[in-house]
């Protein structure tokens, strides 16, 4: 692949859905470019999840240089918007050894927080977060919609009421603050003093969903239960509420057949895969690049 650069810094957005093949692509252009990898992937950040993060490996990272891939604990508070600050503080220092530096990654909140800014949330109080999360755990996603219709109908309206996450995170704000979650969302874009170039990886829907169940089946046969079983005193904690981990979680409690688990794995990695399509599909600025 080869692309045109100016004089200017610029970041090179690689991203696409997950299992569509990122991380190989992103390594064999940073070799090309003699350049660092950002990851982007807001999973990847947690060393304690290793085989469910599908991280890269260690050949990767000791052919190019890696960062945000295990640098945090499953302990440790993080946000999007440390992501953004901590991001925009290293480029500077990736800058001057190379023109060119490569993202690359999944989470399209967190690329775009790098790329137009995110809006100036207040830091989160543990213990309405976990309020939250006990309202979710007791009473489900409906008693969560109900909340956030009152508090901040034009956010509810706006939302994707589906995804408990951002229902969540609408909710400890608006109990934090006295103010709708909405109101913090000036969707003003910021000015970066880099140029910015953003592809998306795609693939035939057939062909995606091959690979996803695929690498979930591999995942298995690496030790994913076994690191399930590990971290499953911490299943409470936020970087656990990911897919891949829920899923052996209900069936450690009995909830779920092994089979059914790794079957849930596949489908709803297979959502999660559309709904980043989805995202990423509404930023034309983003050059398609169709593998197969």
């Amino acid at each position: 692949m080869n692309i045109e650069f100016s004089n200017i810094p610029t970041l090179l957005v690689i991203a696409g859905s997950t299992a569509v093949g990122k991380t190989d692509f992103a390594v064999k252009l940073a070799k090309q470019y003699k350049t660092a990898i950002i990851s982007a992937d807001s999973r990847q950040f947690y060393k304690e999840m290793v085989i469910g993060t599908a991280p890269p490996t260690v050949e990767d990272k000791q052919a190019v240089p890696h960062y945000f891939v295990g640098n945090l604990s499953i302990f440790d508070y993080y946000s999007v918007s440390r992501f953004e600050l901590d991001v925009l503080d290293l480029l500077p220092q990736l800058f001057e050894k190379n023109k060119v530096v490569i993202m690359t990654g999944g989470s399209g909140l967190y690329i775009d927080a790098v790329c137009y800014g995110i809006d100036n949330l207040p830091d989160p109080d543990m213990d309405i977060r976990k309020h939250v999360i006990e309202i979710y755990e007791k009473e489900g996603i409906e008693a969560l919609r109900l909340r956030l219709k009152y508090l901040d109908p034009l956010f509810y309206e706006n939302t994707d009421i589906a995804n408990p996450k951002r229902l969540i995170k609408a909710l400890e704000v608006s109990l934090q603050t006295g103010l709708t979650y909405s109101s913090f969302l000036t969707k003003i874009k910021k000015t970066r003093h880099f140029a910015i170039k953003k592809y998306c990886l795609t693939r035939p829907r057939e062909e995606l969903f091959l690979r996803i169940n695929t690498r979930v089946d591999k995942m298995i046969e690496q030790g994913l239960l076994a690191e399930a079983v590990s971290l499953f005193p911490y299943k409470h904690l936020n970087a656990l509420n990911t897919v891949g981990y829920k899923e052996l979680f209900d069936y450690l409690e009995g909830k779920l057949s092994l089979e059914q688990a790794i079957e849930d794995i596949k489908t709803h990695t297979r959502r999660y895969a559309k709904r980043q399509m989805t995202w990423f599909k509404r930023d034309t600025s983003y050059i398609e690049i169709p593998l197969s």
